[in-house]
């Protein structure tokens, strides 16, 4: 049996990983790691909870004494922990730095003891490139983050890569376009704007609309990863993007028009602080190891719509019961409109 560890395996790209391995490969063990902070839910992982091949481990990737063990006895390492949310690195910057930086050395240290690991695919952010204004960020192209949770990313990213280069860490560095799909927590724009639209509320758009962003199916995430795992080499790192830009005013649209609401619910708020403008990737790295998307976005948004209509046990209770989530809401938005 393959062993493998996926830090943050309870989160959004990380369960759908988690299942996607289970469901792909009969020989990997699979065990998660996960401190369960309010995006990691144990909810995301059912299906495969009971599976016999798969363990669940809560904890957190910066305390050594549960981090290290699980990296010993793994052949694979797949990290895709992290504190994840540009708005909330924003209000609290101390977070990101612990777990995206610190957490990630905690993980790298472990590594470098291990001589039977054969990956530690380290998952980055086309975010670290910063606003493009034209044209699309290439592997070699300067890392100019623009926020705290870029730059902790960035952090992390630069750190896994020299573990490579000084301990032979065989490191391998995703940087991955916005993900979108089932189980993603209601605060990124397409899920708060789909579950938002189900319940007739406001969808609080950036500044003019204008910033774009390339949107990739978490499927097609995972198919890359796999395939990095097997084929990626160390020391490299590799974009991957969906190759489906869109301004943040014509995604709005799209949802509603999907969920059957009208445009008068798009609510201008003010922007962000450092909003960057544009992302764009350009995949021709991993391209010539033989992967392209696989989710048309049209269909791939139609279905997500279509995954919250059905699934509201699993996000109703997150808008409506939980306090913190409420505070975060009004502190990110009650006092912004335009």
């Amino acid at each position: 049996m393959v062993k493998v560890l996926v830090t943050g395996g309870a989160g959004f790209i990380g369960s759908n990983f988690v299942r996607y391995a289970l469901g792909a490969h009969r020989d990997w063990r699979v065990t998660t790691l996960d401190k369960l902070t309010y995006a990691g839910r144990l909810e995301n992982l059912s299906g495969v909870l009971d599976d016999p091949r798969h363990a669940f481990v809560k904890g957190d990737i910066a305390d050594v004494s549960v981090a290290a063990p699980l990296v010993a006895d793994a052949d694979v390492v797949v990290h895709f922990a992290a504190e994840t949310h540009v708005d909330r690195s924003l209000m609290d910057a101390g977070e990101f730095i612990t777990t995206d930086v610190f957490g990630t050395f905690v993980l790298l240290e472990a590594a470098r003891k291990n001589a039977s690991l054969t990956k530690f695919i380290q998952i980055s952010t086309d975010e670290v490139y910063g606003s493009v204004a034209e044209g699309s960020s290439r592997e070699t192209d300067e890392l100019r983050p623009r926020n705290p949770y870029s730059a902790s990313k960035a952090g992390a990213d630069r750190l896994a890569y020299s573990y490579w280069a000084t301990y032979d860490v065989p490191v391998v560095i995703t940087r991955a376009s916005n993900n979108y799909g089932p189980n993603q927590f209601p605060e990124k724009i397409i899920p708060l704007f789909i579950t938002n639209a189900i319940e007739g509320l406001p969808l609080p758009l950036y500044g003019d609309g204008l910033n774009e962003r390339d949107w990739l199916h978490v499927n097609d995430h995972c198919r890359a990863v796999d395939l990095l795992i097997e084929r990626g080499t160390p020391g490299q790192v590799y974009n991957i993007g969906g190759g489906n830009g869109i301004a943040n005013i014509d995604l709005t649209r799209r949802i509603l028009a999907l969920a059957g609401r009208p445009e008068s619910l798009i609510t201008p708020v003010a922007d962000r602080p450092g909003h960057d403008r544009r992302y764009s990737l350009d995949t021709t790295k991993l391209q010539t190891l033989g992967w392209r998307p696989a989710t048309d976005f049209a269909q791939g948004l139609a279905e997500t719509v279509a995954w919250y209509r059905e699934n509201e046990w699993w996000w109703r209770p997150i808008k409506t019961e939980d306090p913190a989530f409420r505070r975060y809401y009004e502190e990110q938005y009650g006092n912004r409109r335009s």
